[in-house]
C-alpha cells in the first residue's frame, strides 16, 4: 500500500494504518521521508503528555486511568508505553498495555508498546516520529508512557509538551528526592499509592525539595503535587485539572509555542547528526580517515585539528 493511501486511512482513524505507519518509522523504512512529508501538514495539534517515574510507581496503571478520564471528557487518546530492550537478547517484553487491556475494544484509543532498541533516556529512539503519526490520526491527546527511568533519564522532559514525575511511598527519603535529573523536569507530580503508609511525608519531602531554590516570579508555573491512587481511580480526576491548567497556563504565556519548537529543533538537529554518524561510518577503512589517524597517531595532528578536517572535507563533498 503506498504512503498517502495509509495517510488518509490513519486520517480515518484506522488502527491498522496508524499501526503499519509507525511499524515503518520504527524499522527506519525507506520509506520513512516520505511518511513524515505526507504527515506533516496533518500535525501540531495534540496534547502532549509524558509519563516518567521510577519501576514500580504505577505508571502503566495511572496512564490507563487517565485514558478512562480523557475518553469521558470525549477526547481521542493515543498512547505510547516504551518497555526496555534486554541488553544479552535484544528482546522486550511488551507488556505495559496489558494493564490497559480494558480500552482494547475503544475505537477512540489507540496504544503501542514501543521497545528501546537499546536508546537511552526512558524513551524509544522512534518516540518522536511514533507521536507525530499518533497526532496526525487525530489523537488529542498522546500520553507517552517511559520505562522505569532513574534521575538522570530525562529525555521525556523534551518530547511532552507536559510532563509527569510520579513517586510512591517507600521509593526513598527526603535525600533521594533532592536528587538532581528526574524531580527537576515535573510539570505535575503525582504521589501514587496514597492509601499506603507514609504518602503525606511523601508529598510533604517533595513539597520541601522543589522550594529548594526556586527562584520563579510572580505569574511563574508551580508545578503541584497530588496524591492518588490509580487503581482505584482516586485523584485521576484531579490530576486531569492539573494537566489542564498548566495547558492552559502554557497557551497564556507562550509557552506552549516555546516548548514544541525547541522540540522540532532537537528532532531535526537528531536526524541530522544520525546521518553524519551514518557517513562518517562509511569512512571506515577510507584512506581519508586512515591518513587523519595516522597523523593523530604519530603526533602530528591532534584529535581536535583532524576532526575539523573530516568535517570540512565531508562539507566540502557536499558542496562538490
Amino acid at each position: 500500500m503506498d504512503v498517502s493511501t495509509l495517510v488518509a486511512q490513519a486520517r480515518e482513524g484506522r488502527p491498522r494504518a496508524v499501526a503499519r505507519l509507525i511499524s515503518l518509522v520504527e524499522g527506519a523504512s525507506p520509506q520513512l521521508r516520505e511518511v513524515m512529508s505526507t504527515l506533516a501538514p496533518h500535525t501540531g495539534n495534540a496534547y502532549v503528555v509524558g509519563l516518567t517515574g521510577s519501576p514500580g510507581v504505577g505508571k502503566s496503571t495511572t496512564t490507563s486511568a487517565l485514558v478512562t478520564a480523557y475518553r469521558k471528557r470525549g477526547k481521542r487518546v493515543g498512547v505510547l508505553a516504551v518497555d526496555p530492550s534486554s541488553p544479552f537478547s535484544g528482546g522486550a517484553l511488551l507488556g505495559d498495555r496489558v494493564r490497559m487491556s480494558e480500552h482494547a475494544s475503544d475505537p477512540g484509543v489507540y496504544i503501542r508498546s514501543m521497545a528501546t532498541r537499546g536508546h537511552l533516556g526512558g524513551l524509544a529512539w522512534a518516540a518522536p516520529q511514533a507521536i507525530r503519526v499518533l497526532d496526525a490520526a487525530g489523537c488529542e491527546v498522546i500520553l507517552v508512557e517511559t520505562v522505569g527511568v532513574g534521575q538522570s533519564e530525562v529525555e521525556i522532559a523534551a518530547q511532552a509538551d507536559t510532563s509527569v514525575v510520579l513517586l510512591a511511598p517507600g521509593m526513598g527519603d527526603g535525600i533521594q528526592a533532592a536528587k538532581a535529573g528526574i524531580l527537576e523536569i515535573g510539570d505535575v507530580y503525582v504521589v501514587n499509592k496514597a492509601d499506603r503508609d507514609g504518602a503525606d511525608a511523601t508529598a510533604r519531602e517533595l513539597n520541601h525539595m522543589l522550594g529548594l531554590g526556586e527562584s520563579r516570579g510572580p505569574g511563574d508555573w508551580r508545578p503541584p503535587i497530588v496524591k492518588t491512587v490509580a487503581a482505584r481511580a482516586e485523584g485521576v480526576d484531579e490530576v486531569v485539572e492539573a494537566l489542564e491548567k498548566h495547558h492552559a497556563w502554557m497557551e497564556e504565556h507562550d509557552v506552549l509555542t516555546a516548548r514544541r519548537r525547541r522540540r522540532a529543533a532537537q528532532e531535526v538537529e537528531n536526524i541530522a547528526l544520525t546521518a553524519l554518524r551514518a557517513r562518517i561510518g562509511d569512512l571506515h577503512g577510507d584512506r581519508r580517515l586512515d591518513a587523519l589517524a595516522d597523523g593523530v597517531l604519530g603526533g602530528t595532528l591532534d584529535p581536535y585539528t583532524a576532526a575539523d578536517e573530516l568535517v570540512a572535507g565531508l562539507t566540502a563533498q557536499d558542496e562538490a
